[in-house]
């Protein structure tokens, strides 16, 4: 038995996720219960240096090396945030998994950049200020062995989500959209899971250029516009969409370059389209991606849809729409879960089962050579 704190922030950009939760055992029998959950916003002044960060023109050494300490002190943060709510004591929490923030992933060898991969926010410091064991930088060893160090969430998914007499898709839609395939009974070298493309990045970029709020609240701006065939025909057209799986993606491919990309070619659009489309495209990408690798190969009884995303009504029509009579749409709270809390919980379990020394990457997902344990562990300091 263990009490952790899972600690995610993901490419959004949305805040700090931050899980309390209770495990008893490990490995695929591990029961695990969420205590609380909470988003901690993340300052605007951190928030304007992580952007920084992530576009190749602005950053350099000394801001990494700064920003990494910043944002160890904002996941510690977090971790006391969460730990002061529920009046638990840090001295009764026996580890922390942190994901961090990924600054950059190169999971392709692209020129003189060899397959690697970036997340910042120092173990070291979150140790210090927590007086706890931290596990983190989950991605690096999938990678040494020849993976993509992507996605990380399946074998949580598999633990969590597996049924008896249903088969199920666990689709992510944060930053990016990805999903892990969960067959009846399924064991772990059964899954299949891999980036669909978008998820809100796009929409989000929109809407803080044109309307000044952070993201597409309920989908309400959406609704009011129109898909732009054209546009969507173009976005559909990227490579990427429909290259086979395994595969995965990220702000490279569909950050803010991407947007300024679209702008420059479609500047007729209405903003109300723009977000319309990008909304239908990130759909339809998903839509697509499930009827060329995974529906021709097996029935699915439902989607079950996580992360921000998820909140997004508009969205999840265009979802089910698409999809028509396939599988029903629904979401985490749709099943007794939480859709924000999802990854967050993950990276608890999985730096549960890093400290049991059991491997916890599935190579069928990322494409790494064999199972490995994931994860660094940095241990109390004092």
């Amino acid at each position: 038995m263990g009490f952790a704190v899972g600690l995610m922030s993901g490419t959004s950009l949305d805040g700090i996720d931050a899980a309390l939760v209770e495990l008893k055992g490990s490995g695929l029998e591990t029961e695990v219960r969420l205590i609380d959950f909470m988003t901690i916003s993340i300052e605007q002044s951190l928030l304007r240096e992580i952007e920084d960060a992530i576009t190749l023109k602005s950053s350099n050494a000394q801001h990494l090396c700064s920003l990494n300490f910043k944002l160890g002190y904002a996941f510690a943060n977090a971790v006391k945030q969460i730990c002061e709510k529920n009046q638990f004591s840090l001295k009764e929490l026996d580890f922390i998994g942190s994901h961090g923030q990924t600054i950059y992933h190169q999971p392709e060898l692209e020129g003189q950049f060899i397959q690697s991969t970036l997340q910042l926010g120092e173990p070291a410091v979150i140790a210090y200020e927590t007086s706890t064991k931290v596990v983190s930088n989950f991605r690096v060893m999938d990678m040494a062995a020849g993976g993509y160090g992507a996605p990380l969430v399946p074998y949580s998914e598999l633990l969590l989500y597996q049924n008896k007499s249903k088969s199920r898709l666990l689709q992510n839609i944060g930053g990016i959209g990805n999903v892990t395939v969960i067959p009846k009974n399924a064991t772990v070298d059964q899954l299949v899971a891999f980036d669909t493309g978008p998820g809100n990045m796009i929409i989000d970029e929109i809407c803080k250029r044109f309307f000044y709020v952070p993201y597409d609240a309920n989908g309400d701006l959406a609704a009011k516009g129109t898909v732009h065939e054209r546009l969507l025909e173009r976005c559909m057209s990227i490579p990427y969409i429909l290259a086979p799986i395994p595969k995965t993606t990220g702000r490279e491919l569909f950050g803010s370059q991407f947007v300024d990309q679209i702008l420059a070619e479609f500047k007729e659009v209405s903003t109300y389209d723009l977000v319309a489309t990008m909304t239908m495209f990130t759909a339809k990408s998903i839509a697509e991606n499930y009827k060329q690798f995974i529906f021709p190969k097996q029935s699915i009884d439902e989607v079950i849809v996580s992360g921000g995303g998820s909140h997004n009504k508009t969205l999840l029509r265009m979802l089910q729409d698409l999809l028509g009579n396939d599988c029903k749409v629904c979401t985490q709270e749709d099943i007794g879960y939480s859709s924000d809390a999802k990854e967050a919980i993950a990276f608890a379990i999985l730096a549960n089962e890093t400290l049991h020394g059991i491997p916890s990457n599935v190579p069928s997902a990322t494409k790494a050579g064999r199972s490995v344990i994931l994860g660094n562990i940095t241990p109390v300091p004092y």
